[in-house]
């Protein structure tokens, strides 16, 4: 009662005890907490603070949105993890179901699997891309261990996973075992300079993400609160805010998780402001598929060596494809070609004669 009329929490439709829940078959969005316990084992830590993330939300203004965004509160913690994630799961499910598109706030990022495992029956062959300063295929001492949730996505049937990007792993968190695993998988990362330098490589690698994971420790500490969990080296407020934004402007992104968050301030106006953005770029999401008879796109073909590139860019976005060859049956005869997100410096490094690497990747996914 006490915000002005602009605000998101006079806006945005909350399930309360008085009213109940929302109309959900008229929501884009739907914003819902995990009100697990940091230690599941001990239950000596209290949950993330969803509530207070939520208030700063609901103080910022709209922007010239037609979204119409509904929360349903928090999800409390089961007698186990087992049960806390089946309920996630069965939640996500039902509203990708419906195309909506959760937005989750939670306190650990081992989240990400039951939302993963909420695809299994709507779609298969993802792709997920964790925004994250870790790759999480280890945990404590263990380099590579089934517990990790990473390691129980690319191990568990049914595999619905095609393809894994992380944005801004920092090199000495990351175990040597670790960056083998990822090469053997033909799996993408990128360091965070890599993604510091130039920003728009994020939008890129977001373009064809079904569900992404942010962990907030990606973020530097004095971004964030400075607490002891958070490097002093991480994407800044402004960085994590423009990814956000590049999440919600592609068209596949179905599924958008917030984790790690420590009961702060500054971390609770961050979170707000990271969905801010997120739902400012689903504003402005613009459906786009090259083609040579499209008048919205210029093709451009670059002979490298024996190879053939043949880029697309589009006129209204100024966004970037690459075709990439992909295997097929035996009996057909006909060369298929994908088209891979790109950017404009690798149509520039194949002009001069050298293969981009993310385009090698693909080949050795899609022929593997």
């Amino acid at each position: 009662d006490e915000l002005p009329p602009q605000a998101l929490g006079n806006t945005i439709r909350i399930h309360t005890q008085e009213q109940g829940l929302p109309d959900l078959p008229q929501a884009s969005i739907a914003l819902f907490g995990i009100l697990e316990c940091c230690d599941t084992t001990t239950q000596q830590q209290q949950s993330f603070e969803v509530d207070s993330a939520r208030i700063q939300l609901y103080q910022l203004m709209q922007g010239n949105w037609h979204i119409p965004i509904v929360d349903l509160g928090n999800i409390p913690a089961g007698n186990t993890t087992e049960d806390t994630h089946f309920a996630v799961k069965e939640i996500v499910a039902a509203l990708l179901i419906n195309n909506i598109i959760p937005l989750i706030i939670g306190k650990t990022q081992e989240l990400t699997y039951p939302t993963y495992r909420a695809f299994d029956e709507i779609k298969d062959m993802l792709h997920l891309v964790a925004i994250d300063s870790h790759l999480d295929f280890g945990k404590g001492r263990e380099m590579i261990t089934p517990h990790s949730y990473m390691s129980k996505i690319i191990t568990e049937k049914p595999n619905n996973l095609f393809n894994f990007s992380n944005l801004g792993y920092q090199s000495y968190y990351v175990a040597q075992e670790e960056q083998d695993l990822i090469e053997r998988l033909a799996f993408d990362t990128y360091r965070l300079g890599n993604i510091t330098a130039n920003i728009v490589l994020a939008e890129s690698v977001l373009r064809n993400a079904d569900l992404v994971s942010l962990d907030l420790r990606a973020i530097k500490a004095s971004e964030i609160g400075m607490h002891k969990n958070f490097s002093p080296n991480g994407f800044t407020g402004r960085e994590i805010c423009t990814i956000a934004r590049y999440a919600g402007l592609s068209d596949s992104v179905s599924l958008f998780g917030i984790y790690e968050g420590e009961n702060t301030p500054q971390t609770f106006q961050m979170i707000a402001q990271i969905l801010w953005y997120f739902i400012e770029g689903l504003n402005f999401r613009t459906k786009e598929h090259p083609s040579t008879e499209s008048k919205n796109f210029t093709k451009f073909i670059v002979p490298v060596d024996n190879e053939e590139f043949v880029f697309y860019k589009s006129h209204i976005t100024k966004r970037w494809w690459v075709k990439v060859p992909i295997t097929l049956p035996e009996h057909t005869k006909t060369d298929a070609q994908t088209l891979l997100p790109c950017i404009e410096s690798d149509y520039l490094e194949a002009c001069q004669q050298n293969i981009p690497e993310r385009w090698l990747r693909a080949c050795r996914k899609r022929f593997a």
